[in-house]
């Protein structure tokens, strides 16, 4: 029994033996050869050229600039000229009234004290007629107001004193001449824009309906002329609106220097004895 399990152990370290040897050679070829292959790889890796980056594209030319004329050009055209040009009629209008206003009102500005200086001095100097030449000399509303109650002189202070009332209503109405026309402006030309809008959304329904599909493309233009025309009649009832307020400022402060003259007037009168 011990030769046969001696002779089996002894078969069994000369059988494991040459296993044993393979195992230690092929051990190192295993890893002489990774890094051959590695070696390849690289190899192929270096031989093989870069894909070619993708050449990139070249920039959008940026647009030219357009001065605000070109700018107003473009958008009037785009608004439809039917519409606005009825918004800038009523733009032209309400200026050329404005600005009539305030020349004729700058003009009828007169330095009240000065004038009731004047006025004393002839008095006192040349009586009724020399007061009545320095009212005529004098340009404005206060020195017409004063003319008139020296003409009614003669008829007693109370009459005098309606007179310069009175006329100073009328010299009022003169100041105020032509606002109901800048008023009918400012409110009509928002109107024409709101108009231009509705035509504009009409439009766009329109072209729905004969697309049959709502489209943005197919909308855009009457869409646009809606905004146009109102941003259009928005801007000119802004711009008329300022001017009016500030017409009415200078009418309220003319108006207040009338009165306050009117009754230093009746004083200057009283005191030199007229009427």
């Amino acid at each position: 029994m011990k030769k046969i399990v001696a002779l089996f152990a002894f078969v069994s370290f000369v059988a494991a033996g040459p296993v044993y040897n393979y195992a230690q050679g092929s051990a190192p070829a295993t890893q002489t050869t990774a890094p051959a292959a590695t070696a390849q790889d690289s190899n192929t890796a270096t031989a093989t050229p870069a894909p070619e980056a993708p050449a990139t594209e070249e920039a959008a030319p940026a647009p030219a600039k357009t001065t605000i004329s070109q700018d107003i050009k473009r958008y009037f055209v785009e608004g439809g000229p039917e519409f606005m040009a009825l918004v800038v009629i009523s733009l032209i209008v309400g200026l050329a009234v404005a600005i009539e206003r305030i020349i004729y009102l700058n003009l009828s500005a007169t330095n009240s004290e000065k004038l009731l200086n004047r006025i004393d001095a002839g008095l006192k100097s040349g009586g009724v007629n020399a007061a009545k030449e320095v009212c005529r000399s004098t340009p404005g509303p206060v020195a017409g107001i004063f003319l008139e109650g020296l003409n009614r002189s003669e008829e007693g202070i109370d009459i005098v004193e309606k007179t310069v009332i009175a006329y100073g209503s009328v010299e009022m109405n003169k100041l105020e001449k032509g606002l109901p026309w800048l008023s009918l402006m400012i409110a009509l030309a928002p109107m024409l824009g709101f108009l231009g809008t509705v035509v504009g959304m009409i439009q766009a329904f329109d072209a729905i309906a004969i697309a049959g599909d709502i489209n943005p493309t197919v909308v855009a233009a009457g869409i646009k002329v809606a905004l146009i025309t109102t941003v259009g009649g928005l801007i000119v009832a802004i711009i008329l609106q300022i001017l009016y307020n500030y017409l009415l400022s200078k009418i309220d402060s003319i108006v207040g220097d009338m009165e306050e003259a009117s009754i230093s007037f009746i004083d200057v009168l009283v005191k030199n004895k007229v009427g």
